[in-house]
């Protein structure tokens, strides 16, 4: 279980964005997490997959703390995967800095061979975002945090790329985070629903 034990969180010389808040997410299974703009969603994605470390409580992998080190077995995925890659790499560095997927895998996500030869920037949003969905399934990954990975895409791509993403996770038992303010659709995905509001956590 990917586990958040009364955390809390705030920024230097800010308010307390969130206020002891525990939440955990078994693993194969999806939860969502909506709330309005500026309330944390992110942060809290953020501090689940190590980026931050809490003011106050723990985040928890299976009973541990986060390793320091090599592949985290809780990967984030941005909204914008622009900001997530090194703009001067080739595509294939980019995803190979993390493994090398079998071909099955990368035909399910829709990636074509001639975008490993390519830059980021000139991959659409939605090319480059199948990338570093697949880049962050690499072997040791247990938990994904999806934060708002669709909401800049076509309607197909968002699809097609959920489609994808599910069928993996639940080969692997994946426990997913799904962050997004699309009730409709944490609704078709997700088994539990959370809102956050107010720097607290509210079952829906």
């Amino acid at each position: 279980m990917l586990e958040a034990c009364q955390v809390s969180f705030t920024f230097k010389a800010q308010p307390p964005l969130l206020k002891s808040i525990s939440m955990g997410v078994n693993a194969g299974e999806w939860v969502g997490l909506s709330g309005d703009s500026g309330a944390g969603k992110s942060t809290f994605g953020q501090l689940l997959a190590g980026y931050y470390l809490p003011y106050s409580g723990r985040v928890l992998v299976d009973g541990e703390k986060l390793p320091s080190r090599g592949i985290k077995p809780v990967q984030w995925l941005p909204q914008s995967p622009e900001l997530a890659v090194n703009p001067r790499w080739r595509v294939g560095r980019v995803l190979n800095e993390a493994w090398t997927p079998p071909e099955a895998l990368c035909r399910a996500f829709g990636i074509k061979p001639d975008w490993l030869k390519r830059l980021p920037g000139s991959l659409s949003g939605g090319e480059l975002q199948r990338i570093c969905v697949l880049r962050a399934l690499a072997p040791g990954v247990r938990y994904l945090i999806a934060d708002e990975i669709s909401t800049m895409l076509d309607p197909i791509t968002q699809v097609a790329l959920w489609q994808a993403l599910k069928a993996e996770a639940q080969t692997r038992r994946l426990g997913v985070l799904v962050i997004s303010h699309d009730t409709a659709l944490i609704k078709r995905l997700c088994s539990r629903h959370y809102h956050l509001k107010s720097s607290q956590l509210e079952a829906c």
